[in-house]
């Protein structure tokens, strides 16, 4: 009985990672974006590119790096699209990343349903892309009781997006591309005043941030095991990672936590029961909640830390220059 506990714990944990990687992907790809400056608003239809074209190119050619770097190339070209929009046409990107949205969820409608009325590949059919995805223990850590292999025994994509976020992190505080991308982001006019190419970084980095955020998409095609019905894989997933930027406060490491609570609310409201009815004295309560409630909670949160740092504006992350265009001749 006291190993069914403990699985139960387990299993917990690891649902909480399989629904927060998606968000991370998301989120730290937005992160990079609105360092440079831009708001992108358009994160739900990039990340539904990455994943239709991340998925078919991953399958047909029976390869799950292929289907990766697809993946990444769709969300990147999405980003080109809202540069070329935003950067060098000046457009307003609130009104380009909400078409971004719409165009993206158009394509992968478009898209895949014209592959299913032909032939839809279904991801078992597909050995190396089925064998890919599954979970590799990572020796030592995958050990540790209970939690182990809910924390440390997970497909590479869940390992890749935490790298990244790290990677990420390091790059924006740690080297002269990552503080000049800071630079950018909060005084674009102070920056090309010292010969920084302001144009360069922020097109660069939007494109860098949008591909991100397609292998994210990826991975939910996966994750859905390619199943493609009238419901998009992303889901919603694009608008929390969104909001998830502010409670991460901008920092892609902290999106590693941030991501986590989401995935944890998310776990509690599908198995929440499971919780109560393993241990209905202490848990007993999880039972009695509401599902709503806990789909709420992240949302509260974020408003929470929203209002704090608008309050304590110097423990924000958020970039001054966040959604103003730049024109140089304005400088």
């Amino acid at each position: 009985m006291e190993m069914d506990k403990l699985g139960v714990i387990t299993t917990f944990l690891h649902s909480i990672v399989v629904y927060n990687i998606p968000l991370l992907y998301g989120t730290v790809g937005e992160i990079t974006v609105e360092k440079s400056g831009s708001l992108n608003l358009g994160v739900e239809g990039i990340m539904a590119v990455g994943a239709i074209f991340g998925y078919l190119v991953g399958c047909w050619t029976n390869n799950l790096i292929l289907g990766i770097l697809t993946g990444f190339l769709a969300g990147a070209l999405c980003g080109l699209l809202f540069a070329v929009l935003t950067v060098s046409l000046q457009a307003n990107q609130n009104i380009t990343g909400l078409t971004l949205t719409t165009f993206g969820l158009g394509v992968y409608f478009f898209v895949g349903n014209g592959v299913k009325a032909v032939s839809w590949p279904a991801m078992n059919d597909y050995a190396n892309i089925k064998n890919g995805f599954a979970d590799v223990a990572i020796p030592g850590l995958s050990q540790i009781p209970v939690i182990g292999n809910g924390l440390f025994s997970h497909n590479v994509l869940v390992y890749l997006a935490v790298v990244i976020a790290l990677v990420m992190w390091w790059y924006m505080n740690r080297t002269t591309p990552g503080l000049r991308l800071r630079a950018v982001g909060e005084n674009p006019g102070a920056a090309d005043s010292v010969g920084i190419n302001v144009k360069w970084y922020k097109y660069l980095h939007i494109c860098l941030g949008c591909g991100i955020m397609g292998i994210g998409g990826y991975y939910m095609s996966l994750n859905m095991s390619g199943s493609f019905n009238s419901s998009c894989w992303i889901n919603g997933y694009g608008w929390i990672a969104v909001a998830l930027v502010i409670f991460a406060n901008w920092n892609p490491a902290l999106a590693i936590l941030g991501t986590f609570v989401f995935g944890f609310f998310n776990t509690l409201r599908v198995s929440g029961g499971s919780l109560a009815a393993a241990f209905p004295d202490t848990l007993g309560w999880l039972g009695a909640v509401p599902s709503q409630l806990y789909q709420a909670l992240p949302f509260i949160i974020t408003a929470i830390v929203l209002v704090a740092t608008s309050i304590r504006q110097k423990g924000s992350g958020q970039p001054a220059g966040l959604g103003l265009n730049y024109f140089r001749e304005e400088r």
